[in-house]
């Protein structure tokens, strides 16, 4: 390691690969990959323990002055607390999946989980991935990345995915899937989707894995020799 504390912000759209490559570059560099899924996931699981309809953005809104979400490490495994009770597998249940996917397009929400992220950047070397992490969550980020791949490439990528679980998959469908939810993240009012200005492109449109580890590593490294 080049720094004792390094922070690494990876963005881009949905089905470039993002968790995947953020992991095998925690890994890689020793330091904790920071599951902001997880986060997201401790406040539906709140709402969902107080029978609060996870669409109702004004009930949502009450209970977060009320609630603590904390995300400490061990070992280098994040682990999620509510009002410091250890949550464990609770909050990967799948019912969670749909509260945290509401909750997270409320904007309170996302302004009340800021600090949360912020406090394990700062507690701990991590790289981050998501589509706001380096122009809202860590805009002071050591080194940021916005990954990317054509839309047609992630439509094949994200059909394979499914298809080797067995899923019937139209390529047709994933791919408008993908288009509508690139302009709603693009367009959205809170955090929209956008490249941070001093961040580096990655396009891994004809990379696969282990080249697009490479490429990532190669600007990571890149950037902390200038910085040296």
């Amino acid at each position: 390691m080049i720094m004792k504390h390094i922070n690494i912000a990876l963005d881009g759209p949905s089905g470039a690969g993002k968790s995947t490559l953020a992991k095998r570059i925690a890994s890689s560099m020793g330091i904790s990959y920071v599951d902001t899924g997880a986060i997201y996931r401790t406040v539906g699981y709140a709402v969902r323990e107080r029978g609060i309809d996870p669409s109702d953005a004004a009930a949502v809104r009450s209970i977060l002055a009320g609630i603590s979400v904390e995300a400490v490490f061990e070992n280098g495994v994040q682990k999620m607390f509510l009002d410091g009770e250890y949550l464990g597998e609770k909050i990967r249940k799948n019912e969670i999946s749909a509260y945290a996917s509401k909750v997270s397009a409320i904007p309170e929400v996302r302004e009340f989980l800021l600090e949360t992220q912020r406090a394990v950047a700062r507690r701990n070397s991590v790289i981050m991935d998501g589509r706001d992490i380096g122009t809202v969550i860590l805009p002071d980020a050591d080194i940021k990345i916005f990954l990317s791949a054509d839309a047609e490439c992630r439509a094949r990528r994200r059909c394979l995915e499914l298809g080797e679980r067995g899923e019937q998959v139209d390529f047709t469908v994933i791919l408008n899937e993908i288009k509508e939810r690139d302009a709603r993240d693009s367009g959205r009012d809170t955090a929209p989707l956008r490249s941070a200005d001093d961040a580096v492109l990655l396009d891994n449109t004809y990379l696969d894995l282990d080249g697009t580890v490479k490429a990532a590593l190669g600007i990571i490294f890149a950037v902390l020799e200038r910085k040296k």
